[in-house]
């Protein structure tokens, strides 16, 4: 197994990939090929040529970054594919001296997520003396 960086050529595997995993199922190999080419960090796993890991880094090279897209081909979980993806991620050049690095994932992945450096946070912040949340929030128009 090699970590190998990801691109737009890459697009075709990455789609078949994400089409094996239902939550990813409509990402077209043309969405696949524009979200590669727009992204600052792209990382896979082959073996033997096949491509069986993948994730994506959007960041802005001082204060943040956040991994996306983190996908382990179905039959290769289990084997450590996935805490080798993470430590090249994390150990990326740029991404080392970020002051947070962070994902979104699904509450049953939190334990991979802990095994591998993340944690999760209370995403409180001080404001003039008194303690605020914050808020996720996605953008869906007026």
């Amino acid at each position: 197994m090699e970590v190998v960086d990801l691109g737009p050529e890459d697009a075709d595997e990455l789609a078949a990939l994400f089409g094996d995993h239902d939550w990813w199922t409509d990402r077209t190999p043309a969405e696949v090929h524009a979200a590669l080419a727009g992204t600052d960090i792209a990382l896979g796993i082959r073996d033997d040529g096949t491509l069986v890991a993948a994730a994506r880094v959007l960041a802005d090279g001082t204060f943040y970054g956040t991994v996306y897209d983190v996908i382990v081909a179905e039959d290769r979980r289990g084997e450590g594919v996935g805490r080798r993806l993470m430590e090249a991620v994390v150990d990326c050049d740029g991404l080392t001296e970020l002051e947070v690095l962070d994902l979104r994932c699904r509450e049953g992945l939190v334990p991979f997520y802990e095994r591998v450096g993340f944690e999760t946070h209370d995403p409180t912040v001080e404001v003039d003396g008194r303690e605020e949340g914050f808020v996720t929030m996605n953008y869906v128009g007026e």
